[in-house]
């Protein structure tokens, strides 16, 4: 799956994941999109949101016992979204493991840069 760290008690990045792991995950979501799914604007709700977060976060540092809920809480908006039938299994799927990653303020702030990199890929697929 995605892996944030390439050792994660040094908290060393994983050098390829605002490339081509962002890159491969964009093709993936893309090649799953149907009909009215997984449309930019849809994807783009989410990223604003983790970009909100993160905002809130590097702000209020001292304050993320009380940002990482509303983190954890998009797990319910993606199964919403995809109850909705406007974003697939693999979006979901993304955005839970992404979430499930994101431990501290630090972890939001990969995962913020990680979800840029993948719309900056995914843009690439069209208009959708």
């Amino acid at each position: 799956m995605i892996e944030f760290y390439r050792d994660k008690q040094k908290r060393t990045l994983n050098p390829l994941l605002f490339s081509s792991v962002a890159e491969e995950w964009a093709d993936k979501v893309y090649k799953s999109s149907e009909r009215d799914k997984n449309k930019r604007s849809q994807l783009r709700k989410f990223y604003d949101e983790v970009l909100r977060l993160n905002a809130l976060a590097k702000m209020s540092p001292g304050d993320w016992d009380n940002i990482h809920p509303y983190v954890n809480m998009l797990v319910a908006k993606v199964v919403y979204a995809r109850g909705r039938n406007k974003v697939t299994r693999e979006f979901e799927d993304m955005l839970k493991f992404c979430i499930g990653h994101v431990q501290a303020d630090k972890d939001l702030d990969v995962f913020a840069n990680f979800f840029e990199a993948f719309m900056g890929f995914y843009r690439q697929y069209g208009e959708n």
